[in-house]
């Protein structure tokens, strides 16, 4: 039997994997969805936004840093981010329609359970 990952692909599905990681907290989505208009934020924008502190604010941004979803210039004493691709932006209005199709299935789903027949109660 063949292994699932060859050596020359484990790289690139390693690189992507990781690149999931970083989308893999929702505080992590909502600092990048504040960065679509396109223009620079600041880090003190992009707290007041979400309400973190800015140490977890710091973590957060680092990790976006580390999977090069974001990139930061420096302007006198201030830090701003900006998507580092647009292709970050596209990733996500596509996640946003993917997410809607499936909540839209899963609703119809549990519609169409409304009609089934009654359970009996188990027996004592």
């Amino acid at each position: 039997m063949e292994p699932f990952l060859s050596g020359s692909d484990r790289p690139l599905y390693e690189v992507k994997a990781n690149l999931f990681k970083g989308l893999a907290h929702p505080l992590r989505v909502r600092v990048l969805e504040l960065l679509l208009p396109g223009e620079p934020v600041s880090v003190s924008e992009l707290i007041s936004e979400t309400g973190l502190e800015a140490s977890h604010m710091s973590q957060h941004l680092s990790v976006l840093r580390k999977n090069h979803l974001v990139v930061a210039e420096r302007r006198a004493s201030q830090v701003f981010y900006r998507l580092a691709y647009p292709e970050v932006a596209d990733l996500l209005r596509v996640a946003r329609i993917l997410l809607a199709q499936i909540l839209e299935t899963t609703h119809d789903q549990l519609v169409s359970t409304q009609h089934l027949p009654a359970l009996a109660a188990p027996s004592a």
